[in-house]
């Protein structure tokens, strides 16, 4: 069954989409849960449970392999719970007629469903006629789930560690692999080859003789050359990738993954004109692959998608993605955050979104992974970790430990944002008795850490009433440079009709296009590197920036003709893009010769 909407809703935070599903995909809405926090999934899962009058039967941290049953157990459950809320939603009934009505009113004017039931319905309105073509045509939204490859932290009982798929996210995904979803995961955050090997051990990930998977598998990248390593190394194993979804490396919400200095476009167009090959060259790997392992080889190359998100806020936006550069879908995220009917966000922290503006919104280093990441200057984690600062005791208890991965100072794995690693590295660097200028700069990039695995998670709980005595009260939240431009809460409708062009939402006028608002974030992120430069640079360095210059100059001499030569898009902003544009070389020629003189 064909996707319901031309755009998906992708994973926010930790618990920011925690339950989306339940929310949207009876409207054919795909979305997207975050397995970093089984603590906070058992939790929801107790309280659904409740809500809707399941047995709930607790599952503690003294049971084997209690990581993996929580996450089975959520994910089944939310499954569950989004089914019967669809199933319902489709037994037409005179009741239910106005909510059949609105899902369709909400699709895409050029969706086929969408014209065959306004064709059906036209002159009245049958309710057995439409009740059966709904029950086989109505798709619902898919539950899908992300994994960050590389929050993957080993564990003890006790001294003894663990075998490795114990770790973290390997107990994530097979707490997935064991649900009843049929859906996919969606793994970011960089490749990891051991977590990927894992993948074999599961049957659920691999194609049938159709090219039919139970469970996909999609890869968040931001260039090529990453979805081509990664996708073959996988097809050696015998899986596919069904998806390859494609993020702005840093005009996008939460943790920023910079390429060096390839654009979005670019890369978008990059992989318009590699697909054919790209499908062919792993799907030879993935047969020879299969009849190694004596597996079921898909007669044709399963299905591939390729997605795009980060920054998109229009719908002259949206639909230049899916017409230009071909892409199956495209994620619209941040707006969302101020869409109770989709995400969860506490209301102290959707009063503060609603009022950000541009300074407000900033790629941070406060990310214990040491990724830049997209935040929000005065959050409440924030203003908790300044309180603890000025009581003489930087760092966060750590009560979650999904980032103890530091082995730095200690055997075990810490958090570079936890009250001992800082008290550790402090008590380090007030021995070296560094000039006091120096000192603080140093001590500074110790205290920044913040506690997000904790934070990104709370907002959930507090907007559910639920408890937050282990966790406190503080909120990270993580949304890209677009809130700014995103300034009331909204139903779900409202923002789904902005999508799709039937409304407008954002009340400014001074927006800039998507593709120049990266190459704004892009640029200034190498003036922070040229001016963390200064102080001492060796030859490989000093190329790097320059090649990353580079990269962006080739970037703008592609959009220079892309911009040029496209008729029907961008008209009424053209000359504004093509002017900064000229801008922005003009800042890169002075850039680049402050390169030149490190």
């Amino acid at each position: 069954m064909t996707n319901a909407h031309s755009f998906h809703i992708p994973v926010m935070g930790i618990g920011f989409t925690v339950d989306t599903p339940l929310k949207v995909s009876c409207f054919g809405i795909d979305s997207v849960i975050s397995l970093v926090d089984d603590i906070l999934l058992e939790k929801l899962r107790k309280m659904y449970c409740e809500k809707f009058e399941v047995p709930y039967h607790e599952i503690t941290e003294k049971m084997e392999d209690f990581r993996a049953k929580r996450i089975t157990s959520y994910l089944d459950l939310i499954q569950d719970l989004a089914q019967k809320k669809f199933e319902e939603f489709k037994n037409t009934t005179v009741e239910t007629a106005n909510g059949i009505k609105e899902y369709f009113n909400m699709l895409p004017n050029s969706s086929e469903l969408k014209q065959e039931f306004i064709k059906m319905t036209q002159d009245y309105f049958n309710l057995d006629e439409v009740g059966n073509w709904v029950k086989e045509h109505m798709p619902m939204g898919s539950i899908d789930v992300n994994i960050m490859t590389k929050v993957d932290k080993e564990n003890y009982i006790k001294k003894e560690r663990l075998p490795s798929q114990f770790n973290d996210a390997h107990a994530a995904l097979r707490g997935y692999a064991k649900s009843s979803l049929h859906s996919s995961v969606i793994l970011s955050a960089g490749m990891n080859p051991r977590l990927y090997s894992y993948l074999e051990e599961f049957e659920d990930f691999h194609p049938d003789e159709n090219g039919h998977i139970k469970k996909k598998i999609v890869l968040k990248v931001s260039d090529y050359r990453s979805a081509l390593i990664q996708g073959k190394f996988l097809a050696k194993k015998g899986i596919w990738v069904s998806e390859y979804r494609i993020e702005s490396g840093l005009n996008c919400g939460g943790h920023a993954f910079a390429t060096d200095g390839y654009l979005l476009g670019p890369i978008l167009n990059q992989f318009k004109e590699n697909r054919d090959s790209l499908i062919q060259s792993v799907y030879d790997i993935l047969v020879s692959a299969l009849e190694n392992k004596n597996h079921v080889v898909p007669k044709a190359p399963p299905t591939l998608k390729i997605t795009a998100q980060g920054g998109v806020g229009t719908e002259e936006e949206h639909a230049f993605l899916l017409e230009h550069y071909n892409v199956d879908s495209v994620g619209w995220g941040t707006p969302f955050l101020l869409v109770p009917e989709a995400t969860t966000v506490d209301d102290s922290t959707m009063a503060r979104l609603i009022e950000a503006k541009e300074d407000d919104l900033y790629l941070s280093d406060i990310s214990p992974l040491g990724i830049p990441f997209h935040s929000l200057k005065g959050n409440t984690k924030d203003e908790e970790k300044f309180a603890l600062m000025d009581k003489g005791r930087p760092g966060s208890p750590c009560p979650k430990k999904f980032v103890a991965l530091n082995k730095e100072m200690t055997d075990l794995g810490i958090c570079v944002a936890s009250r001992l690693y800082q008290h550790l590295k402090i008590k380090e660097l007030d021995n070296l008795k560094l000039p006091q200028e120096q000192y603080q700069l140093e001590y500074w990039k110790i205290v920044e850490k913040s506690c997000i695995c904790v934070g990104l998670g709370t907002s959930a709980l507090l907007a559910h009433g639920l408890d937050t005595t282990t966790e406190g009260p503080g909120v990270s939240i993580c949304p890209g440079p677009n809130m700014a431009y995103f300034s009331k809460v909204m139903v779900l409708k409202e923002l789904i009709d902005h999508i799709y062009g039937r409304i407008n939402v954002i009340n400014r006028d001074d927006r800039p296009n998507m593709f120049i608002k990266e190459l704004h974030i892009y640029i200034d992120f190498l003036q922070k590197k040229i001016d963390e430069a200064k102080e001492a640079i060796t030859d490989k360095q000093k190329k790097n920036l320059s090649t990353f210059a580079n990269n962006l100059k080739d970037g703008i001499t592609y959009y220079r003709t892309v911009f040029n030569e496209v008729k029907g898009n961008f008209e009424a902003t053209r000359t504004q893009i093509i002017s900064d544009l000229d801008s922005s070389i003009n800042t890169l020629h002075v850039l680049g010769a402050q390169i030149e003189e490190l």
